[in-house]
This record gives C-alpha cells, structure tokens and sequence, in this order.
C-alpha cells in the first residue's frame, strides 16, 4: 500500500501489555473504511471537518472535491490537513492521517487514482445506479479536483480489550 514504510512506536497512553499496531494493520483499515472525516482550517482560522470518500493511491491517501467547495477553498490557504476514519465503537481500530494536500494534476496520476477508487467503492462509481456514478471520468477530465495527502504523522487507537496508542512518522520526502 505505501511507498514508503512509516517509522512505527507505541505511545505512552497504551495499556501495560499493549503492543503497536504494525503499518500494514492500519492501511488495512484505511482499504477497508468506506467513509473518512478531512478536517482543515478556514482562512479565518476556524476549523472545517467534511464525510468523504477516500481511498490510498500515489503514495498517500487520496480525495475528491468539487473547486468552490469549502475543503477546497481551505486548502488553497493551507494545505496542512487532518484524514481520519475508524469505528464508532468501543472496539475496533481508528487511524489518524495528518498532511499536506497537494493537487494531482498529471493525467496519468489522476487515471491511477480513479482505478483505485473504482477497485476499492466498486458499483458505487461504476453502475449507473451507483451513487458516485461518473466521478472517474470528471476526475480524469479534470472537472472535478483529486487531492492527494502525503502524510507526515500517523496513529492508530487501539481499543478495547486493549487499549493502544500508535504513532507512525514517514521520514521527509
């Protein structure tokens, strides 16, 4: 899944007898997790957080948005962003993704990134009775744009029964 393997220690804050989520567990959440939650930063300083699809593709994790939307709009002032997903449980594994948002402009980057999304959201963007039906062909038209998150921070919470605290760090680019 990642380019690159992330530096991985388990945090202070886990139980006495917790051990670190491995990288390749918590990609296999990110692969799995239908809906993310993208959080960023309004121009005026206020925070902004929006559902969204997401899936990994390029290196990082990658998105969809629509040029005036507010998300957009935020990351053309800062580019610096928050991606989570997980359960609404007890049980269960979040991850935590922070980044910088980049604009996927080359086409064949952006034709990569639409197959991995069709792979991962199947019928949803390729039946025409899919929900997301024609997103790849506005992506790959540049009609719509694909943002891509090269993260530099990383953490996945381990809960119940045992309680975890991961940190993954990715060395510079």
């Amino acid at each position: 899944m990642s380019d690159r393997e992330p530096d991985v220690v388990l945090g202070p804050f886990s139980s006495p007898d917790a051990q670190a989520t491995p990288w390749a567990s918590a990609a296999a959440v990110l692969d799995e997790a239908e809906v993310f939650w993208l959080s960023t930063v309004r121009p005026d300083g206020r925070p902004h957080v929006t559902p969204l699809l997401a899936a990994w593709s390029l290196g990082g994790m990658c998105f969809t948005t629509g040029d005036q939307e507010r998300k957009a709009l935020n990351l053309e002032n800062n580019p610096h962003c928050v991606l989570t997903t997980g359960t609404n449980a007890l049980t269960g594994v979040d991850v935590v993704l922070e980044g910088v948002a980049a604009v996927v402009d080359q086409a064949a980057e952006r034709a990569q990134a639409v197959a991995d999304f069709e792979r991962k959201y199947g019928a949803q963007l390729t039946d025409p009775a899919g929900t997301w039906y024609g997103l790849g062909e506005a992506v790959i038209a540049g009609d719509v744009r694909l943002y891509r998150i090269a993260p530099t921070v990383g953490f996945a919470f381990g809960k119940l029964p045992t309680s975890s605290q991961t940190r993954y760090t990715w060395p510079h680019r």
